[in-house]
């Protein structure tokens, strides 16, 4: 039959109509960037995540950028931030002139190892940019205590963890300020790039908002050097519709998540990853882990079925990194470990139980070999 990684058309037909006529609608307008329809997606995200302020952005790595260009940080300045995460974490923190802190990763959570992290501040430490890596939270009491002990700011970089929750508070409002992307792959995912970032500081939403807009205050009136990092009107009302729906697809993620936990655990070559009970995860993917991770992504590919590693490398071991003044290639030996041994498996809202029963032999029968 063929299982994909993630199958986007499931999102389109469930919301065709609603979809269709939005086209027509901004098309017809010729209102393609800005105005209501993004205003009205900042309000659902905010209130959705329980702050005061949204700010929608061109994409997830803008919505990082746009952070930290707010809050100063630059040239001299370290971020304290995990290894284990998409390149553009780091990349944001390179490009307003700061140096990247990488500390090493939990076991089977991935996320940043919060024991680990006092050790690693110094003088110019200026931030805590935890990731929720897969869609689980970071253990963020224990980050918002060393942050307070020592003056930090916690920035959530939340892009794969929309509606994730911790001890009752969605991802986006546990830190001075959160990032989202809405690439299509995201568990919010529009018909292209998008992003967005969430605060409850209005000097700080006031300052995105005007870099994100060419430092523009009014009508050609500059006040700072700002950027352009837009959200289209298109992108904007594709999301309020899906939003409206996300609650009922990371459920159904974690159903799925739940089903292979299920039939999988007798596979003792395969290390299942780690579900904290302090919140709800969304499974923005389901990693695994395993020596022969190359191996089996190979097999699976082999019989029509997604999967891929994350990562097949730690982002501290990217030689590029080494370009970075100030930057020292630490020993992190739990993310050493995992590259190039986790692995995706299809874990998508809509995947059917007789979908996953393919996955779950496939992965049988390559042990059973």
């Amino acid at each position: 039959m063929g299982v994909p990684l993630l199958d986007l058309t499931l999102q389109y037909t469930q919301l065709k109509e609603e979809s269709d006529a939005l086209w027509f609608d901004v098309m017809s307008k010729a209102a393609y960037i800005g105005g209501s329809r993004v205003e009205q997606l900042e309000e659902e995200i905010a209130q959705y995540c329980g702050v005061n302020y949204c700010v929608a952005c061109a994409n997830g790595t803008d919505a990082l950028f746009l952070i930290l260009e707010a809050l100063g940080i630059g040239r001299g300045d370290e971020v304290i931030t995990t290894p284990w995460t998409f390149f553009a974490t780091l990349e944001c923190i390179v490009h307003v002139g700061a140096t990247p802190v990488l500390v090493d990763i939990e076991p089977g959570t991935y996320n940043i190892d919060p024991a680990l992290i006092e050790a690693h501040i110094s003088g110019r430490t200026k931030a805590i940019m935890p990731v929720h890596i897969y869609g689980q939270c970071v253990d963020m009491d224990a980050l918002n205590d060393i942050a307070q002990r020592h003056d930090l700011v916690i920035i959530e970089d939340a892009c794969q963890a929309i509606g994730a929750t911790y001890k009752g508070k969605r991802a986006g409002s546990l830190g001075r300020a959160a990032a989202f992307s809405f690439f299509p792959t995201k568990n919010l995912g529009g018909a292209g790039d998008g992003g967005c970032i969430t605060t409850d500081d209005k000097e700080l939403a006031d300052r995105m908002r005007l870099v994100a807009r060419h430092g523009e205050a009014s009508k050609y009136l500059h006040t700072t050097f700002g950027v352009n990092s837009r959200l289209d009107a298109l992108q904007a009302g594709l999301l309020s519709l899906r939003l409206a729906k996300l609650d009922e697809w990371n459920n159904q993620r974690r159903e799925a998540a739940a089903y292979y936990r299920q039939h999988l655990a007798a596979i003792t070559e395969l290390e299942l990853p780690v579900e904290r009970d302090w919140g709800k995860m969304v499974y923005h993917l389901f990693v695994l882990k395993s020596a022969r991770a190359p191996e089996i992504v190979a097999y699976l590919q082999q019989q029509g079925i997604g999967s891929a590693l994350y990562y097949p490398k730690s982002l501290h071991e990217q030689d590029v990194l080494l370009k970075v003044p100030g930057f020292v290639r630490p020993s992190l030996p739990v993310a050493e470990d995992s590259a190039s041994k986790t692995f995706a498996l299809p874990c998508y809202p809509g995947i059917t139980r007789e979908q996953q029963d393919e996955v779950i032999a496939a992965l049988g029968a390559f042990f059973a070999s």
